[in-house]
Parts: C-alpha cells; structure tokens; sequence
C-alpha cells in the first residue's frame, strides 16, 4: 500500500494497516505463524521463508561447500536444514497397561529431540518384570507419532510391551513361540500397541500403509506390534 493510498484512509483505517505491517514484520523475526486468509500474510510467509534459507546458506555455505543456493532443490542441505529448524513439534500420549504410568508430552521442538523428554518416555517403556531402562529409538517414536495423524485419534497409544531384556526375553520364550529369538524390544526398537475403541485391524493397516518397519498382527492378545527394522508384515 503506497504513502499516497495511506492519506486518504481514516486515522483510525491508517493506525490498523500500520499495526498490520509493523506485526508481519515481527514475524521475521519469531515463529511462523499461522494466520491463514490473506493475502498480504501468505506473501509475507513466503518472504520470510525465503530469506531464512538464504540466511542460512549464508551462514552454512563454507560448511556445505555451496556455491549457489538453489531454493527449489528440496533435498538441498540448506533445505534440509531449514525443515529441520522449523520441524512441527511432536507429542504423543502413552499409558503403560502394566505399570499404570501415563504421560502426554512433547519430545521434539524446533528441530531437535528433547533429551529429559525422551528419558522420560524410555522409562515409561521399561522392561516391567525388572525396572531395567534401556533407550528407546527416536524413529520408532516417529513411527508412533505418524500413525497417531494417520489414525486421525488422540487416544493414547497403550502400551503391551516396550523395552524387553535379554533374561526378559529369554523367559517369554519358553512360553510362546510368538517371541523372537532376537527381538527388536531388546534394542528399544520394537513396541506393541491397543488404542481404546479401535481394533487392532484399522491400527495394524494404517501402520502397514506408511511403509515403516515391521508391522505384526496379534488377533488372540489384541495388539499390533511396530518396529524399526526392514519393512514386513505378518499375522494380517
């Protein structure tokens, strides 16, 4: 809007366009916000956006050995580091059926996993025949996470088993032919799941869809067991 156009508003029309500019301008500044339904405020976005990748190929060249950022080239280190900065948060909700501990938290902001959050969720996920903690794999929270907005729920995810060690193990075995000799739970890289009000069928198909990891069928326990190893599918 030009000086010109500014004289002619009202004084109280002009003090709301400032406003309005003097607040889009913060936004370089801080979060990007989501204040869909302009114009003017998708622009903004798209200029905020683009100059913080080229900030970033600024201040990243020398690292990456970039000559000419390409800002349309999405598999671009700079790219890729200004997802990563600028990453939704990620939160899940979990409640061990075992213990009875619950937790709702966040255990990754801006970019990065939150340590204490993630030391919290390993505990959660402990092996429960012994208390022994072991750290859970990040992906399988993701895993977790993206079949939460798959499944379009906010339930929490209840937890059958998470952690196992190897004595843990070792004795299942002699109980049930279901459980692997090497299973990923002695890694805390495998998890079995319910979710209260869905079967395990709708569970274990969306998680079959993203292509991520083991996925089990446990019809008789009622369960759908995830995992971060090579892509299977068994008990469908």
């Amino acid at each position: 809007m030009t000086e010109q156009t500014l004289n002619i508003l009202t004084e109280d029309e002009s003090d709301m366009v400032l406003s309005r500019r003097k607040f889009l301008k913060n936004m370089a500044y801080g979060s990007l916000l989501a204040i869909g339904g302009t114009g003017i405020a998708s622009a903004r976005v798209r200029h905020v956006a683009s100059h913080t990748v080229l900030d970033l190929h600024s201040s990243h060249s020398q690292e990456y050995g970039y000559k000419s950022p390409d800002l349309y080239d999405y598999k671009s280190p700079i790219r890729e580091e200004f997802s990563r900065r600028f990453a939704s948060p990620k939160a899940l909700a979990l409640h061990n059926t075992h213990t009875g501990d619950k937790m709702n938290l966040t255990y990754f902001e801006e970019g990065n996993y939150i340590k204490d959050a993630l030391q919290e969720i390993s505990y959660l996920l402990r092996d429960y025949h012994n208390d022994q903690v072991h750290p859970i794999d990040p992906a399988l929270l993701d895993q977790l996470y993206d079949l939460k907005l798959k499944l379009d729920v906010n339930k929490p995810f209840h937890i059958v088993s998470g952690y196992r060690s190897p004595a843990t193990n070792a004795d299942l075995r002699k109980h049930s032919d279901g459980v692997a000799k090497n299973s990923l739970h002695m890694q805390g890289r495998a998890i079995d799941i319910r979710v209260e009000g869905l079967g395990i069928r709708r569970i274990g198909n969306a998680a079959r869809a993203m292509q991520r990891g083991g996925v089990g069928y446990y019809s008789r326990s009622n369960f759908v067991h995830l995992d971060t190893g090579s892509v299977r599918t068994w008990g469908a």
